[in-house]
This record gives C-alpha cells, sequence and structure tokens, in this order.
C-alpha cells in the first residue's frame, strides 16, 4: 500500500510541474505586461502557443540529420526529469535517491551539449552563433553552479536534494553569509541558464543579441514546441530549486498524509507566484547587457560560490 502511495505522490509530483510550468512563464509575462502598464497577453497563452505549434507542419531543412530530429525530444526529456527531481512540495518521493544536485547539472548540461549540436547540424550562420555563445555562457555558468552545490552540501552534509532542504529547514542553520552569497549567486546562475534579462532577451530576433533564439530558429512544428515546453520547464526548475532549497517552509515531511501534501503544494503555488512577481520585477527594472560582459556577470556568480565556500572552510577550521 505504501508502494502505491509513493508512486501516486511521485506522480503528482511529475505532472504537477508539467502542468505549472508554461503558467509560471505567462504568469511572468503577464507582470512585466501590467508593470509597463500595457494589458498583455493572458496567462493562458504558453498553453496555446503549445498547442498552436503541435498542430503545425514540421518543415526541417534538407540537410538535417537525425541528431536534429531528436534533439527537441532528448532535451525536453532530461529537463523534465530534472524539474521532476526537485521536491516541490514535498521531501522523500520514490525517487528521492536520485535527486542528487550534481545529477541535476548533468541532466541540464546533457540537454544543453545536444541543442548546441542541433544548433550547428544544419549549417546555418545564427545556429552557430546562438551555439558558440550558449557554450561560453554554459562554461561560465556551470564551475559558479558547482560551487553553489559545494557551498550547499558542506552546510548540509549532502548534495541530496530531500536532506539540503530537511535541513535547511530545522533552527540548527540559523543566518549564515555563506548561504547568501549561494543564494545570490544561483539567482544570477537561473538568469544566465534561462536567457532572461540583462543577460538574453527571449523576446528578441535581433542578431547582435540573440543567444538562445539563435539555436532554435530553424526549428518549426512539434519539435519547436518540444524546446519551447522544456525552457518553460527549466525556468520552473530553476525557481523550484531556490524555493526548496532556500525557502523550504510548509514542504511536507515523507507519509504526513494527504493534508500535510495539500499545505505543502498551496505554499509552492504561493512561492511561485512570489518568485515570478520578483523576476518580472526585476527584468523590468534592468537592462539588456552587451554580449562581453556577460563574461563579468558570471564571474561575479562564480567568486560569490568560491567565496562562501572558502568561508565555510575558513569558519571550521577554528
Amino acid at each position: 500500500m505504501d508502494v502505491i502511495s509513493d508512486i501516486i505522490v511521485q506522480g503528482v509530483q511529475m505532472l504537477l510541474v508539467l502542468l505549472l510550468a508554461p503558467l509560471l512563464t505567462g504568469y511572468v509575462r503577464k507582470v512585466k505586461a501590467r508593470l509597463l502598464r500595457r494589458q498583455g497577453a493572458s496567462v493562458f497563452q504558453p498553453y496555446r502557443d503549445l498547442l498552436r505549434l503541435l498542430r503545425k507542419e514540421v518543415v526541417l531543412a534538407d540537410n538535417a540529420s537525425w541528431l536534429f530530429r531528436v534533439t527537441p525530444y532528448i532535451t525536453f526529456a532530461a529537463v523534465w526529469v530534472a524539474a521532476a527531481l526537485v521536491p516541490t512540495f514535498a521531501t522523500g518521493l520514490l525517487f528521492n535517491w536520485t535527486a542528487d544536485l550534481i545529477a541535476i547539472v548533468a541532466l541540464l548540461g546533457s540537454a544543453r551539449f545536444f541543442l548546441a549540436l542541433a544548433g550547428m547540424d544544419v549549417g546555418t550562420s545564427f545556429g552557430g552563433i546562438g551555439s558558440s555563445r550558449e557554450v561560453m555562457i554554459a562554461t561560465l555558468a556551470e564551475p559558479a553552479m558547482l560551487l553553489i552545490v559545494f557551498c550547499l552540501a558542506l552546510v548540509a552534509g549532502s548534495t541530496q536534494l530531500s536532506t539540503v532542504s530537511h535541513f535547511l529547514a530545522s533552527s540548527y542553520v540559523g543566518l549564515r553569509v555563506s548561504l547568501g552569497m549561494a543564494l545570490v549567486a544561483l539567482f544570477m546562475v537561473a538568469i544566465a541558464e534561462n536567457a532572461r534579462i540583462p543577460v538574453d532577451n527571449p523576446a528578441t530576433h535581433l542578431e547582435l543579441t540573440m543567444v538562445h533564439e539563435a539555436m532554435i530558429l530553424e526549428y518549426s512544428g512539434r519539435h519547436l514546441a518540444m524546446i519551447e515546453f522544456g525552457a518553460y520547464l527549466k525556468l520552473l526548475l530553476y525557481v523550484s530549486l531556490i524555493a526548496c532549497v532556500f525557502f523550504p517552509w510548509q514542504i511536507a515531511l515523507y507519509g504526513t498524509g494527504a493534508l500535510s501534501y495539500a499545505i505543502g503544494a498551496g505554499a509552492y503555488i504561493v512561492k511561485l507566484a512570489l518568485a515570478g512577481f520578483l523576476l518580472a520585477l526585476f527584468e523590468t527594472a534592468t537592462a539588456k547587457m552587451r554580449v562581453f560582459r556577460v563574461p563579468q556577470f558570471l564571474g561575479a556568480a562564480f567568486m560569490l560560490g568560491l567565496l562562501g565556500t572558502l568561508l565555510l572552510f575558513v569558519s571550521r577550521s577554528f
């Protein structure tokens, strides 16, 4: 009976991230529009965009290989699995043993690797520019992310997300400067990894500024729908990661019952709404930076992660 209950809760977790990901993107767009005193599209517009793309015919370049065709599905699957591993409303889920921060970084890195290869596959100049810029950002963002993981692992004694979340929710942690540095660094990495302002602007198609959009210009139909859905899931993943690690309040513990799970789900939706509003506010108040300044932005995230880790080492040595 316990096994069936665990399977149901894990299934709810996987469906929840799938259903909420487009809604979060639509909500951020709506809040940005309202902050700019525009009406804006409905929060459900991303669902309509996905359905419209799924109904359209796929147009492929003559020289597109099998890699170009399978990459949207690989990317979507890797990001969905990674998003489903992050505890959202409950800890101790069935796949808890695989919910490791390093495994999530590896899944996201695999998705990016295939997308960058597919961008260069058809041989267009836009695809090559987008892939090279994406890899340049990844070489700076991934080391910063790993330092954040090390910092959290030193505090919680584990890289498993349920353990980290449970430990940080306890009264033993208190206020720590290293955790504050890790939070700011993770926010900066999330901005870069999700192609958000000031690193990238997914709403424009200018040759001088495009990064992520340049890689997927050749995709259409259901292939583009899979890639767009993967991007929605990736944004939800990073918001869930920040909420799970740094704001783990009201996350239900394993086996605490349906009421605790319902409270945890409600608290998770409130956290998503608050994070979406803050992200929209930040993007509205920030301008897009030039591409050659992105290394400085991510270099600051790397230094924050490094300082947080070193601070923990130094404080433990006394």
